[in-house]
């Protein structure tokens, strides 16, 4: 009896031990009844603040929902996602960046988001577009919080100071290496840098080609003479003092040390959200000029600036869907975020927005509808690997500024790695 009775002892701590494991993972129901949501981002220091101001506002109006709010910088939050992931314990909700999204969603983290377009998400009001942007194969793996679109952030007063006027409309390459030549003839930059990943993908977009192929399988282009021309002029540039070498870059730790700011460049190759807080801290009369061409259309596409998606070991999809929806289309609550984490899908946001955002904002606004109509579809989102194929990148595009490689040399070692890379 006594051993029968050990064993029942034994029994129950067991079912209990297994339901406390079974409640541990990404989200549960609280002892009062709440269900307890994480979300996860990366960002600054006044991204964190706005953000918590959003969740508060969503919990005010759903007293039913707690949330949960992680954020780090951007190296940490990945180097936290990833063991994350691994122990499918990811937040419920996990701010998403384009080059890691085919990665995360392939590998069965990521929730198909589609079953809840027109139910919890209200897509009415976006372009389809707009949430293709999430998607991978036939699922949305990821809620698109706003576009960008690259462009080139000057001081028209400099320039003018150089002698340059303005950007001509429809300016080329030629146009530029021109303009660069009469900048660096009076001791300026023309522009700090064509950060490698970003621009050889425009260059290779505007020839008929992309960075990567559609299936991720591997490269998008197969002349190397691309690659070729692209960093060939990238290099003349920093030989002849247009852009700074890799040696001043590595002393530009943050906004407030660029040469655009300090007045000894004229301006930016970014993304359009870049625009912001480069013009707040230049104090400057910024101006932002499409990219030069030709095949500018053909080049520019829309890119998120980044994801929400939900995890796929979330215990609460449908609450962690409505918040998204939330952060979307929620007019007061985007009265908070105004448009840093890309100017909004909605059109309904936008429209309430343009009276509220500041005047580098609004330039912001009308180059990226601008864009809208000056721009091809972006296609699939990077694969994965693309993390390690950027890092690749930028190591050769460096050795090619310090004369350590030629562009061919060059070319011929990014096609034999990257393929490895991306066929994996």
């Amino acid at each position: 009896m006594k051993g029968k009775s050990l064993l029942l002892v034994f029994g129950m701590m067991l079912v209990l031990l297994l339901a406390a494991c079974s409640s541990e993972g990404s989200s549960s129901g609280s002892d009062d009844g709440k269900v307890k949501l994480r979300i996860a981002w990366w960002g600054d220091q006044p991204r964190n603040d706005y953000t918590t101001k959003v969740i508060e506002m969503y919990e005010e109006q759903n007293p039913d929902v707690q949330i949960e709010a992680e954020y780090a910088s951007w190296d940490d939050y990945w180097q936290k996602l990833s063991p994350q992931a691994a122990a499918n314990e990811l937040p419920d909700i996990v701010q998403m960046d384009v080059s890691y999204l085919a990665q995360y969603a392939q590998g069965n983290k990521l929730a198909d988001l589609t079953p809840f377009l027109g139910e919890q998400i209200d897509t009415s009001n976006m372009t389809e577009d707009y949430v293709n942007g999430g998607k991978i194969n036939d699922g949305i793996y990821g809620m698109n919080t706003g576009v960008n679109a690259v462009g080139f952030h000057y001081n028209p007063e400099l320039l003018e100071e150089l002698g340059l006027g303005e950007i001509p409309e429809g300016w080329t390459w030629d146009d530029y290496q021109s303009m660069s030549d009469k900048a660096a003839a009076e001791g300026v930059y023309f522009d700090t840098h064509l950060k490698p990943d970003v621009f050889f993908d425009y260059y290779l977009r505007s020839n008929g080609s992309r960075l990567y192929a559609e299936d991720g399988s591997g490269l998008g282009y197969k002349d190397d003479q691309l690659f070729v021309d692209f960093f060939g002029m990238v290099a003349e540039q920093v030989e002849k003092g247009a852009t700074p070498t890799p040696d001043v870059l590595a002393q530009v730790t943050g906004i407030e040390d660029d040469p655009v700011v300090k007045g000894e460049g004229v301006g930016i190759f970014q993304w359009s959200n870049q625009f912001v807080g480069l013009k707040q801290v230049a104090e400057k009369p910024l101006e932002i000029a499409p990219m030069p061409g030709p095949g500018t259309s053909d080049g520019l596409y829309l890119k998120p600036s980044m994801f929400f998606s939900v995890s796929q070991n979330s215990k609460h999809k449908e609450a962690a869907a409505d918040f998204l929806d939330f952060f979307m289309n929620d007019v007061e609550a985007n009265k908070l975020i105004l448009g840093d984490r890309g100017v909004p899908g909605s059109s309904e946001v936008k429209d309430a927005l343009k009276n509220e955002v500041s005047e580098a904002q609004q330039q912001v606004f009308e180059y990226v509808e601008w864009a809208e109509t000056n721009s091809s579809p972006m296609g699939a989102p990077d694969p994965a690997g693309a993390g390690e194929v950027i890092e690749l990148l930028d190591t050769l595009a460096e050795q090619i500024s310090y004369g350590q490689l030629t562009p061919e040399e060059a070319a011929e070692s990014f096609r034999s790695q990257a393929e490895g890379m991306l066929g994996q």
